[in-house]
């Protein structure tokens, strides 16, 4: 097969983790894949690593905390002459233990700006490459997790995600505003509030665009994957500690590469071509763990909300 009939993805985040596996069950399907990230002599030893066939990747250069590199980007995806079939949002940092809040190059709280506002923009300015897709049903796939979702168990763990009537955004989102609800910063707050609004946008582009496109939108939380380098910025012993719990306790210990298998299922297989889902494995996984269209948490199900988070974004992107 010709790497120019292949299918194309663009996934955020491949240089370890959730997005790099991903990216390999994808290829082994047979799709050509688009390693975004910010480190790519990391995403390329990664991707060779895991072994993922040569001839069926290229990596490009993102830093979503930044909106300048995200329009450059795009900008070279388009010169590359690629045709995009698939999206996946899957980068994201946490970061628990700061003190204060660290900040993008245009002056926003880091975490919500990587996590949220770099992947709006990404995913409003590929909306054109996914609409001139020769695929029957191009796909946009933003990654979710079950910390967004105060009804359920791993959601109950405070601080619990809030975006209050988003005065923060409203603000302007710059010093010394550095919280979605405007309140006192508090970073795991802040990736969990970032989380919500990647439900929120997935939700509002199904609602604006599904039918005018024909593009399928949804989200996944594919199971605690509890080795994944997005806990690298946490305590060593929590490192150690919370796969054991995950794998010992819970039940909800899922490896990274059957995360990155689900997610290639959610881009590739015909059965998750229901727009506006959030395709969940549950918490308590069996060995056959079927998926189903989870609820999501009441913030994230708030079409209203969904609605002044979508303009509110828009502005301080620069799009509106």
């Amino acid at each position: 097969m010709e790497q120019h009939q292949k299918p194309t993805v663009v996934i955020t985040g491949t240089s370890s983790g959730v997005g790099l596996y991903a990216a390999k069950a994808l290829a082994e399907r047979g799709w050509y894949v688009v390693l975004a990230c910010r480190d790519l002599a990391k995403a390329q030893k990664a991707a060779q690593d895991v072994e993922i066939p040569y001839n069926s990747y290229t990596s490009m250069h993102i830093d979503l905390g930044s909106l300048e590199s995200v329009r450059q980007f795009v900008k070279n995806f388009r010169s590359s002459g690629k045709s995009l079939d698939a999206l996946v949002c899957n980068a994201a940092i946490y970061m628990p233990l700061l003190k204060e809040p660290l900040r993008s190059p245009e002056g926003y709280e880091l975490s919500v700006a990587t996590n949220h506002l770099g992947h709006f923009l990404l995913c409003n300015l590929m909306l054109d490459d996914l609409k001139k897709s020769s695929s029957s049903e191009p796909r946009l796939v933003i990654l979710g997790t079950v910390t967004h979702n105060p009804d359920e168990l791993g959601g109950k763990i405070p601080p619990r995600p809030d975006l209050g009537d988003l005065q923060g955004f409203a603000e302007g989102f710059k010093d010394p505003i550095s919280m979605i609800d405007g309140k006192k910063f508090e970073p795991v707050k802040a990736y969990k509030d970032s989380k919500v609004c990647n439900v929120l946008t997935m939700r509002e582009l199904h609602q604006r665009y599904h039918e005018s496109t024909g593009i399928v939108f949804n989200s996944l939380y594919p199971g605690c994957v509890a080795e994944t380098p997005l806990f690298r910025n946490h305590y060593p012993l929590f490192q150690k500690i919370f796969p054991l719990f995950q794998k010992y306790i819970t039940g909800g210990y899922v490896s990274q590469e059957l995360a990155g298998e689900r997610v290639a299922a959610v881009v590739a297989d015909p059965e998750y071509n229901q727009s506006g889902a959030y395709w969940s494995w549950g918490n308590r996984q069996k060995k056959d763990g079927k998926s189903f269209v989870q609820k999501v948490s009441p913030q994230a199900r708030d079409d209203e909300k969904a609605q002044r988070m979508w303009e509110l974004s828009a502005k301080l992107v620069g799009l509106a």
